[in-house]
């Protein structure tokens, strides 16, 4: 399994099969509605409305693991205005299902997002999951397809997207379970446009 970096510095402008990145804030995306077993609902609607009014929809969660001994997990700082989880450090590529997108499809995101370019037949499916969130003025009932891909790309290489993701943080696998598990902080590099800078990750500061 392999990601292939997207570009470093100044890459050329990239070409995305399914279509352009949306917005961050894009409330009018459309998304197709499911149950709460992920059944399709055969109901579109726009990704505001979907977040006001609590539907159930579909979502892809892509784990990026950099090759090398330790292995170490690339992780994402959510961008200030996202209308969930703002400003918090998230799984490494996060996003949901367009209207008529499989999960597959939906792995665009990590170009999008990231700038890593992945070939969905590189990706191990690992499973689904539920979530259920809640803040000011939403309810986000997620089916989350989840996924794994490793990667030689160095960190360095990759590219956030400046509406979509704040910030890339380079964690140790272990050190990441840990943190999970007891709460014990984690020193972590994060990167973004001011540059590369040491930071130390609680539990409070992860979706």
């Amino acid at each position: 399994m392999r990601g292939r970096c997207a570009g470093a510095s100044q890459p050329p402008a990239p070409v995305y099969p399914h279509g352009p990145p949306m917005a961050a804030q894009d409330l009018t995306e459309p998304f197709d509605l499911v149950d709460a077993d992920g059944a399709p609902l055969g109901v579109e609607k726009p990704r505001g409305l979907v977040h006001r009014d609590g539907d159930w929809h579909q979502s892809v969660h892509l784990w990026v693991v950099f090759d090398g001994d330790p292995l170490r997990v690339l992780l994402q700082r959510r961008a200030y205005d996202k209308d969930t989880h703002p400003d918090l450090v998230d799984v490494s590529v996060a996003g949901h299902l367009r209207a008529g997108e499989s999960p597959r499809d939906g792995l665009r995101e990590a170009e999008e997002e990231v700038g890593l370019a992945v070939r969905p037949e590189d990706c191990v499916a690992l499973g689904v999951r539920r979530s259920v969130s809640a803040g000011d003025g939403y309810v986000d009932r997620e089916i989350q397809h989840v996924f794994l891909v490793r990667t030689a790309a160095p960190f360095e290489a990759l590219r956030p997207h400046p509406e979509e993701v704040a910030g890339l943080v380079l964690v140790p696998l272990e050190g990441l379970r840990a943190l999970v598990a007891t709460g014990a902080p984690l020193a972590a590099i994060e990167r973004d446009q001011a540059g590369a800078r040491p930071v130390t990750l609680t539990r409070a500061a992860l979706v």
